[in-house]
């Protein structure tokens, strides 16, 4: 058999050529053009040399799988003690436990109460290696103890169980906006209390510098890796204050980050807190260790409508926060933001994690990202702007001053603007909700309680990071389309006016439907080239108010003047062009064009302003 060579029939090449192939497809573009910017303005190159310099960061569990864990919200504790047991016998490794008020609770929780948490571990051995942590909301310290009172009741070694407590005072703070007492009042309080569970005999880690409000509320990722940094320095303060050692403090701290479907930025991220921890530890002169860090796939990029596409972010959310380095991984039920998942979308998301453990074998790599020239770069670039983030907020007098003045809350409040005008004009992207929707989606399937999201009274004000989907805006949207739909029989709808051949309107009907549909506004598109007495006559039909013409710039010169006054004057009452205007704006707009749609245009405008002319429509 002849062997296969075929690396060597092709002649060898590099940088210059691609460069050169690249300046050709961009027809004139600089090359400079392929170049983006990330919310904390880190350039993102178009390419990236190999890192040669890189060596593989060091991860806690390199020899092992990360930990599957498993969220356990089911507000009936019965309930949710059958889940949990299911998910135990198949293949989730640990649970997270979410109570009233944290900051994992999306609208379903536990209450914490004593036979809450017993009912919901029984028949759970918590001495057989099955991993424990706590999401907890303001109780932190009664959910403590009673968690703590559990294990000593069932007879259990604190020392035999794996529980990480999660006492995240600051983090709840931020993303409640309340607490019961100011920091320096409720720092000395917290160290007490690790302090009483350490000499209890419990191992930890027991305080989680949890970074999820900034990343749920529209922050970036260097401003999640500062208010992290923030949060576990002053927990390091406050335990060093209590009396306890520094290098016993650092091991009472963990991590707690949100992973995305931007999936190399996640991977940049994870890595980024590794090496910005390290720093920290150096500066207090120990010698930095690898410290455990959990993940949790993002609330901010949920989405109500086409649910089954929150499968594949959480399954690129996931991936990246494993070759991130992720010592353990939570992946949100794809069903989460539209009522309380059932058992199918909760085995999906212990599913998920298991197939990319038994598939991908990730884990048996130390640092899978370790050289990659884009990671590399990311990660460092990362570490730059987010140190100098958490230098502000020490400099503001660490992270409980930076709240009580706000610092945090302006910045974070600045990037969530600049990401929501990003997903209003489809610079960002859902697929199923702002891109590819399909108005014919059936619902899925989900438990009875729809998820409660209204925060309880507060204690203490704080301005709180308030979280948000990205998907909100146009599912509002898609609820008026649906309420017309329900009163009136039929949806909101534009008619496709399109002009030339099917090669020439095929590529800008599909924008056009895609783009209204985004919002619940039903595109109707003519089979095949129609003549314009045709169009006109299919418009009359159609009942349509709306009217866009699609088409090539080509067969626009000579064509779209007088489609635009033939729909007019057959009662258009708003018409849209598909496509940026070529130096004849004004002479369309003459016609009767009045709105022209594009890649960047802003789309949300374009939807609230077609909705309230359709609403108004008989």
């Amino acid at each position: 058999m002849a062997e296969l060579s075929l690396g060597h029939d092709f002649p060898p090449s590099g940088e210059a050529e691609w460069q050169a192939l690249v300046e050709q497809a961009l027809k004139g573009a600089p090359f400079s053009s392929l170049k983006s910017y990330s919310l904390d303005g880190i350039v993102i190159e178009p390419l990236y040399a190999r890192a040669s310099d890189a060596h593989p960061l060091p991860r806690r569990m390199a020899a092992g799988p990360w930990g599957v864990i498993q969220r356990v919200d089911l507000p009936d504790s019965l309930a949710a003690n059958k889940q949990i047991l299911e998910d135990l016998n198949n293949a989730a490794t640990g649970l997270v436990l979410v109570f009233d008020g944290a900051i994992g609770d999306y609208g379903n929780a536990l209450q914490p109460t004593p036979d809450t948490i017993a009912q919901s571990l029984e028949g759970v051995y918590l001495d057989a290696g099955v991993a424990i942590e706590l999401d907890l909301g303001p109780a932190c310290k009664d959910t403590t103890f009673m968690l703590a009172n559990l294990v000593k009741a069932r007879g259990t070694s604190p020392g035999s169980v794996n529980i990480r407590f999660g006492l995240a005072p600051l983090s709840v703070l931020a993303a409640n906006g309340r607490n019961a007492a100011a920091w320096d009042a409720m720092g000395p309080l917290f160290a007490a209390l690790v302090t009483e569970l350490k000499d209890q005999g419990f191992a930890g880690p027991f305080a989680a510098g949890d970074g999820r409000p900034v990343h749920a509320a529209g922050g970036s990722e260097a401003q999640e890796l500062a208010f992290a940094l923030a949060t576990a320095v002053s927990y390091l303060r406050a335990l060093e204050a209590g009396g306890m050692d520094l290098d016993a403090a650092r091991e009472a701290i963990y991590f707690r980050l949100a992973a995305d479907q931007d999936q190399f930025f996640t991977v940049a991220k994870f890595r980024a807190l590794r090496k910005l921890w390290a720093r920290i530890e150096d500066a207090c002169g120990l010698k930095p260790r690898a410290t455990f860090i959990a993940a949790e796939t993002a609330w901010r990029m949920m989405t109500k409508r086409d649910p089954h596409s929150n499968i594949v972010r959480g399954t690129i959310a996931s991936l990246a926060a494993a070759v991130g380095g992720a010592d353990a991984i939570t992946v949100l039920p794809f069903t989460a933001a539209i009522g309380t998942p059932d058992a199918f979308a909760r085995r999906v998301a212990r599913n998920t994690q298991t197939i990319l453990i038994e598939e991908s074998n990730l884990h048996r790599v130390a640092d899978p990202a370790a050289g990659a020239g884009a990671i590399e770069a990311l990660t460092d670039a990362l570490c730059i702007v987010a140190w100098s983030l958490f230098q502000e907020i020490e400099q503001a007098g660490g992270a409980a001053e930076a709240l009580n003045v706000g610092l945090i809350q302006r910045q974070v409040a600045k990037v969530r603007g600049e990401r929501q005008a990003r997903m209003a004009r489809r610079e960002d992207v859902l697929i199923g909700t702002s891109d590819f929707p399909d108005l014919a989606e059936r619902p899925a399937s989900v438990l009875e309680n729809p998820p409660r999201l209204d925060p309880a009274t507060p204690m203490e004000m704080v301005a709180p990071l308030n979280r948000m989907r990205l998907a909100e805006t146009f599912e509002v949207l898609r609820d008026a389309s649906d309420a017309k739909l329900a009163s009136s029989g039929q949806r909101p709808k534009v008619f496709l006016a399109c002009l030339g051949k099917p090669e020439e309107f095929n590529a800008r009907a599909g924008f056009a439907k895609n783009l209204f549909e985004s919002g619940g506004i039903e595109a109707l598109v003519p089979q095949g080239a129609q003549t314009l007495d045709e169009i006109v006559t299919s418009f009359k039909a159609s009942g349509a108010p709306l009217a866009c013409l699609c088409s090539s710039d080509k067969v626009y010169a000579g064509e779209a003047e007088p489609a635009a006054k033939a729909l007019k004057a057959a009662g258009a009452t708003h018409l849209y062009l598909a496509g940026k205007p070529r130096g004849d704006e004004a002479a369309l707009k003459a016609a009767g064009i009045e709105t022209f749609l594009y890649q960047g245009c802003d789309t949300l405008t374009v939807l609230r302003a077609a909705m309230n002319i359709e609403v108004k429509r008989p």
